[in-house]
Protein backbone atom coordinates (compact mmCIF):
# COMPACT_ATOMS: atom_id res chain seq x y z
CA UNK A 1 0.00 0.00 0.00
CA UNK A 2 2.89 2.31 1.10
CA UNK A 3 4.88 1.42 -2.15
CA UNK A 4 1.17 2.44 -3.96
CA UNK A 5 1.04 6.08 -2.24
CA UNK A 6 4.80 6.44 -3.18
CA UNK A 7 4.27 5.72 -6.83
CA UNK A 8 0.87 8.05 -7.17
CA UNK A 9 2.29 10.73 -5.64
CA UNK A 10 5.44 10.64 -7.92
CA UNK A 11 3.20 10.41 -10.85
CA UNK A 12 1.06 13.79 -9.69
CA UNK A 13 4.23 15.63 -9.35
CA UNK A 14 5.53 14.44 -12.60
CA UNK A 15 1.76 15.51 -14.39
CA UNK A 16 2.11 18.84 -12.94
CA UNK A 17 5.37 19.35 -14.43
CA UNK A 18 4.33 17.89 -17.87
CA UNK A 19 1.77 20.55 -17.96
CA UNK A 20 3.82 23.62 -17.00
CA UNK A 21 5.10 25.17 -20.37
CA UNK A 22 8.77 25.29 -20.50
CA UNK A 23 11.74 26.99 -22.58
CA UNK A 24 13.42 25.83 -25.63
CA UNK A 25 17.29 25.30 -25.17
CA UNK A 26 17.62 28.33 -28.24
CA UNK A 27 15.16 30.59 -25.68
CA UNK A 28 16.95 29.24 -22.96
CA UNK A 29 20.66 30.33 -23.91
CA UNK A 30 18.87 33.57 -25.95
CA UNK A 31 17.94 35.12 -22.14
CA UNK A 32 21.35 33.85 -20.63
CA UNK A 33 23.23 36.33 -23.38
CA UNK A 34 20.95 39.16 -22.51
CA UNK A 35 21.75 39.04 -18.77
CA UNK A 36 25.12 38.58 -19.77
CA UNK A 37 28.22 41.54 -19.50
CA UNK A 38 31.20 41.41 -21.98
CA UNK A 39 33.66 39.37 -22.28
CA UNK A 40 36.43 38.67 -19.48
CA UNK A 41 39.54 36.57 -19.60
CA UNK A 42 39.38 34.45 -16.83
CA UNK A 43 37.30 33.79 -13.54
CA UNK A 44 37.80 32.27 -9.81
CA UNK A 45 36.42 28.95 -9.37
CA UNK A 46 34.99 28.64 -5.27
CA UNK A 47 37.88 26.74 -3.47
CA UNK A 48 35.80 24.24 -1.51
CA UNK A 49 33.08 23.74 -3.49
CA UNK A 50 32.91 19.69 -4.21
CA UNK A 51 30.36 20.34 -7.06
CA UNK A 52 30.19 23.48 -9.27
CA UNK A 53 26.47 24.20 -9.85
CA UNK A 54 26.01 24.17 -13.35
CA UNK A 55 22.99 24.82 -16.41
CA UNK A 56 23.36 23.29 -19.57
CA UNK A 57 22.13 25.57 -22.54
CA UNK A 58 22.30 23.35 -25.47
CA UNK A 59 25.53 22.03 -26.49
CA UNK A 60 27.58 24.74 -27.18
CA UNK A 61 27.67 26.91 -24.13
CA UNK A 62 26.91 26.30 -20.33
CA UNK A 63 26.36 28.52 -17.11
CA UNK A 64 28.30 27.57 -14.50
CA UNK A 65 27.96 29.50 -10.84
CA UNK A 66 29.68 30.34 -8.11
CA UNK A 67 27.36 31.71 -6.09
CA UNK A 68 23.42 31.54 -6.17
CA UNK A 69 23.20 35.14 -7.95
CA UNK A 70 26.91 34.80 -9.98
CA UNK A 71 28.32 33.09 -12.69
CA UNK A 72 29.39 32.83 -15.93
CA UNK A 73 28.65 32.10 -19.18
CA UNK A 74 30.74 29.69 -21.05
CA UNK A 75 30.65 29.12 -24.73
CA UNK A 76 32.57 26.53 -26.60
CA UNK A 77 34.33 26.16 -29.65
CA UNK A 78 32.39 23.95 -31.45
CA UNK A 79 29.21 20.88 -30.35
CA UNK A 80 30.12 19.28 -27.21
CA UNK A 81 28.72 16.40 -27.23
CA UNK A 82 26.71 14.72 -24.25
CA UNK A 83 27.02 18.27 -22.64
CA UNK A 84 22.97 18.19 -22.52
CA UNK A 85 22.79 14.84 -20.77
CA UNK A 86 26.15 14.90 -18.43
CA UNK A 87 25.55 14.11 -14.66
CA UNK A 88 28.31 16.37 -13.98
CA UNK A 89 30.58 18.42 -15.62
CA UNK A 90 34.51 18.83 -15.11
CA UNK A 91 36.42 21.99 -15.92
CA UNK A 92 39.81 21.93 -16.01
CA UNK A 93 41.54 25.25 -14.76
CA UNK A 94 44.76 26.63 -13.17
CA UNK A 95 44.82 26.80 -9.45
CA UNK A 96 41.08 27.55 -9.82
CA UNK A 97 41.34 29.71 -12.50
CA UNK A 98 39.43 29.18 -15.86
CA UNK A 99 40.76 30.96 -18.27
CA UNK A 100 39.23 31.78 -22.00
CA UNK A 101 40.81 30.13 -24.72
CA UNK A 102 42.67 27.61 -22.76
CA UNK A 103 40.76 25.84 -20.47
CA UNK A 104 38.35 23.09 -21.46
CA UNK A 105 34.73 21.57 -20.00
CA UNK A 106 34.62 17.56 -20.10
CA UNK A 107 30.99 16.51 -19.74
CA UNK A 108 30.30 13.45 -17.41
CA UNK A 109 27.85 11.02 -18.48
CA UNK A 110 27.04 7.51 -17.61
CA UNK A 111 27.05 6.44 -21.33
CA UNK A 112 30.18 7.72 -22.54
CA UNK A 113 33.16 5.86 -21.52
CA UNK A 114 35.80 7.93 -23.33
CA UNK A 115 34.18 12.01 -22.79
CA UNK A 116 34.83 15.05 -24.91
CA UNK A 117 37.30 17.77 -23.72
CA UNK A 118 35.26 20.83 -25.35
CA UNK A 119 37.62 24.00 -25.31
CA UNK A 120 36.19 27.52 -23.94
CA UNK A 121 36.51 29.77 -26.01
CA UNK A 122 34.18 33.10 -24.84
CA UNK A 123 33.85 33.83 -20.54
CA UNK A 124 30.63 36.03 -20.05
CA UNK A 125 30.11 37.20 -16.14
CA UNK A 126 25.87 36.53 -15.83
CA UNK A 127 23.98 38.49 -13.60
CA UNK A 128 21.26 35.78 -11.71
CA UNK A 129 19.32 38.06 -10.40
CA UNK A 130 18.02 39.52 -13.50
CA UNK A 131 17.62 36.34 -14.81
CA UNK A 132 15.65 34.93 -11.96
CA UNK A 133 13.59 38.07 -12.31
CA UNK A 134 12.83 37.57 -16.23
CA UNK A 135 12.20 34.10 -15.80
CA UNK A 136 9.41 35.57 -13.18
CA UNK A 137 8.01 38.09 -15.45
CA UNK A 138 7.65 35.52 -18.18
CA UNK A 139 6.06 33.14 -15.62
CA UNK A 140 3.83 36.02 -14.74
CA UNK A 141 3.34 36.70 -18.68
CA UNK A 142 1.84 33.34 -18.83
CA UNK A 143 0.17 32.84 -15.91
CA UNK A 144 -0.71 36.22 -14.60
CA UNK A 145 -2.74 37.81 -17.04
CA UNK A 146 -5.98 36.11 -16.89
CA UNK A 147 -9.17 37.55 -17.02
CA UNK A 148 -11.17 38.15 -13.62
CA UNK A 149 -13.95 36.13 -15.04
CA UNK A 150 -12.00 33.02 -15.71
CA UNK A 151 -13.26 30.29 -13.80
CA UNK A 152 -11.40 27.06 -13.87
CA UNK A 153 -12.68 24.10 -14.96
CA UNK A 154 -12.41 21.65 -11.76
CA UNK A 155 -14.29 18.51 -13.65
CA UNK A 156 -17.24 17.25 -13.50
CA UNK A 157 -19.82 18.34 -10.41
CA UNK A 158 -21.90 15.89 -8.45
CA UNK A 159 -24.98 18.24 -10.35
CA UNK A 160 -23.68 17.50 -13.22
CA UNK A 161 -23.94 13.59 -13.27
CA UNK A 162 -27.82 12.96 -13.18
CA UNK A 163 -30.18 15.45 -15.00
CA UNK A 164 -33.11 13.88 -13.41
Amino acid sequence: MRHLLMTLLAMAALSGCATTPTMTTQERFNLYVQHAGPPVASFQLARFVRQTQWTPLGDRALAVWTSPSRGHLLELRGRCTGLSIAHTVQITNSFGTVNARWDSVIPRTASVAMPQSCRIIRIRPLDGTAIRDARREMRNTIYGDRPADLVEDTGPDVSDRFDD
